[in-house]
């Protein structure tokens, strides 16, 4: 075996420990929504006292995660505005999320690239025929509506042709509106001190809205399609 062939699989014997470790030391428990209202307080504290460690250290742990495609992200996104607010946590989660998913596109792309094809494969010819349909705007329309998970997005799409670049730049405006309501929404939730709480105004406001946003965008899109005479969203990935 050659030298490349060599670090190629001790790189991923190194990601399916540290995956493996992840599932088996339970870590999964720590990216649970009870788990963040139990520490709020706690991580509360931290932020103002060390506020730029504690940035940091979300966004590191972001990013790891999506890079790895663990299970958690969605969570992260809400703690982001529980624990930041919807400002500092939309920028800590934006480029959070849009490093991690470009590092996953990466290890998919050249490390893992027989595993996704063979678990991934009709998704992965209905990925590259809408990159060379559409280019960018293909993934830009699977960031805004995910019509497949955001994992398998971001695996997915490191067997496209699109450079490496052009995905995180895409990504990072993409996934933007999406993480602004998911923000949002955690930011109301992390302001619950009781169950009366639940009811109030603001969360219920920021739930609405994250119900309604992919549909909203949907439309839109649909919209903008027919204007430029394309196909509409069903069509473009269902084909």
């Amino acid at each position: 075996m050659n030298k490349k062939l060599i670090k190629k699989i001790i790189i991923v014997l190194v990601l399916l420990g540290v995956i493996a470790a992840f599932k088996l030391l339970g870590l999964g428990q720590y990216l649970k929504l009870s788990y963040l209202k139990e520490s709020q307080e706690q991580f509360q504290m931290f932020y103002e006292e060390h506020t730029a460690i504690a940035i940091t250290a979300y966004m590191l742990s972001y990013i790891f995660i999506t890079s790895l495609s663990l299970p958690g992200a969605a969570v992260m996104t809400l703690a982001g505005g529980a624990l930041f607010g919807l400002w500092v946590g939309t920028v800590a989660v934006s480029f959070s999320s849009a490093v991690g998913a470009t590092l996953a596109c990466f290890v998919s792309r050249f490390l893992l690239r027989d595993w996704v094809q063979n678990k991934f494969g009709d998704k992965i010819r209905k990925v590259n025929e809408g990159v060379e349909r559409e280019g960018a705007f293909y993934l830009f329309t699977l960031r805004l509506i995910p019509v497949f998970p955001f994992w398998v997005i971001n695996l997915v799409m490191g067997l496209s042709k699109m450079r490496l670049s052009m995905f995180y730049l895409v990504s990072q405006v993409g996934m933007l509106p999406g993480t602004i309501v998911y923000v949002n929404a955690g930011k109301e939730l992390g302001e619950i001190e009781s169950v009366s709480g639940i009811f109030s105004p603001g969360l219920i406001i920021s739930f609405v809205i994250l119900g309604v946003f992919p549909l909203a965008a949907k439309k839109a899109l649909n919209w903008y399609r027919m204007r430029a005479g394309k196909p509409k969203t069903e069509e473009m990935t269902n084909k």
